[in-house]
């Protein structure tokens, strides 16, 4: 018999929260159409969270069953500084992208994560977010033509000049 894998720290309640959710998310497509027949809109939904759920419920009870690991901490091996890091930024990445919009808060987040992540210069991480903001957003943008939370920027104006520009005058 092969021995048992011990539970790192966290990983039960993580594991709980996958039920959690796949059940939610159950719910949320039996919603959709109840379940009428199997072909109605929410069969596919239904039957993928529904094979969510059962495996999630699974993957607990093995979870629950395992002895937890010694000497590991939670901050240090499952959540480092970095991850926790990251995990803020991407939280206040959401929060600020509706009223700034997604210019000024795509470079924000770039300029400060390649900061962290390359341990180079301001400048480095700033050239860098500005030359990879610039082609997110023309092929977004201008190519795919996806909407974009506009926020302080005066976007309209700016692609609109830049029409002009193209177009033979402003």
């Amino acid at each position: 018999m092969a021995a048992r894998r011990a539970r790192r720290p966290g990983e039960a309640m993580f594991t709980a929260l996958l039920l959690a959710v796949s059940l939610f998310l159950l719910w949320s497509a039996f919603g959709i159409s109840a379940f009428e027949s199997l072909s109605s809109p929410g069969a596919v939904p239904m039957a993928t969270t529904f094979a969510m759920a059962v495996t999630a419920a699974i993957v607990l009870f093995k979870t629950a069953r395992s002895p937890a690991a010694k000497g590991e901490k939670i901050g240090r091996e499952v959540l480092p500084p970095p991850v926790a890091i990251f995990a803020v930024m991407l939280v206040a990445y959401a929060i600020l992208l509706e009223p700034f919009g997604f210019l000024p808060t795509s470079a924000l987040f770039l300029v400060v994560s390649i900061k962290l992540l390359s341990a180079r210069s301001w400048t480095y991480a700033a050239a860098i977010s500005l030359l990879s903001l610039t082609l997110i957003y023309v092929l977004f943008r201008i190519v795919f033509t996806v909407l974009m939370p506009p926020g302080i920027v005066p976007e309209g104006e700016i692609l609109s000049a830049i029409r002009g520009l193209f177009s033979g005058g402003l």
